[in-house]
């Protein structure tokens, strides 16, 4: 199999009494499975680009992994029905996995599928460390530049977005899929192969503002989430315990700032 993240369709349009085909581009779903040390996971529904990236971001904003060091290979297999992706883990961290005793199957708009607990739902978050502020324009910069870096959008229209921002606001990356955690995930694990420090700039999501987007931001040692649609409760409560600045309907004209507006300069 040759998986790519869009494939071409022929579709059917109606308009203005007629009906007619014509051909369109399409976002990629397939199953990704997660497979630690022989033992399978946890199979996610997600775009078929940056596997590898999703896997590693995966293991640390789930708590499987500490530091990218605790993951000492992984191999990416395609088969007929979807991807297999081979994690060898160090030993430490794979006894953490087995005594979580989770067995679960992962859906694109499922952020918390297979927790067995109410209590193990929110997790203790060291609160993140701060020594920056953003400012209003330079948020408005990130949103002008993220929407020219959202290419398999462009092509499909159905796909979430998640950039890394730095400082002076220029998007670094961004990484796309069907799966809003999936596309963090997948830019996570891209930071942790560049040795992003995660304190100096600020992310920013095609989606709302949930609260597994903002644990897995939290867990990540990251400071600051722009989203362009709304969070929620439990997002703003957890972003306020982490010591996350919270921004949310992200526009260049208008921001809503609720967590830590200390951090933030209009």
């Amino acid at each position: 199999m040759n998986y790519t993240p869009a494939q071409n369709r022929t579709v059917w349009v109606a308009q203005a009494g007629e009906c007619s085909s014509t051909s369109d581009n399409i976002s990629a779903e397939i199953p990704v499975a997660l497979v630690y040390n022989g033992i399978s996971h946890v199979v996610l529904m997600a775009t078929p680009a940056n596997i590898a990236e999703l896997a590693l971001g995966f293991s640390l904003s789930e708590g499987i992994i500490e530091n990218a060091e605790q993951i000492y290979t992984i191999e990416i297999t395609e088969h007929l029905h979807g991807v297999v992706a081979e994690i060898e883990l160090a030993s430490a961290a794979f006894a953490r996995l087995k005594s979580r005793r989770r067995q679960i199957s992962g859906r694109t708009g499922c952020g918390l599928c297979g927790i067995d607990s109410l209590a193990a739902v929110q997790p203790e978050i060291e609160p993140v460390l701060r020594d920056w502020h953003v400012e209003f324009s330079i948020i408005g910069r990130a949103l002008t530049d993220f929407n020219h870096h959202q290419q398999l959008r462009a092509q499909t229209g159905s796909v979430h977005g998640v950039a890394w921002a730095d400082k002076a606001g220029k998007i670094v990356t961004v990484r796309e899929d069907i799966g809003r955690h999936n596309a963090l995930d997948k830019l996570i694990g891209w930071g942790l192969h560049a040795k992003v420090d995660w304190k100096h700039g600020f992310v920013v999501l095609s989606s709302r503002a949930s609260f597994e987007m903002v644990m897995k931001s939290a867990i990540t040692g990251i400071g600051c989430i722009v989203a362009v649609s709304a969070p929620t409760t439990y997002a703003i409560d957890l972003a306020h315990k982490a010591n996350i600045t919270l921004v949310g309907f992200a526009r260049h004209n208008r921001q809503v700032i609720y967590t830590h507006p200390q951090f933030f300069h209009p």
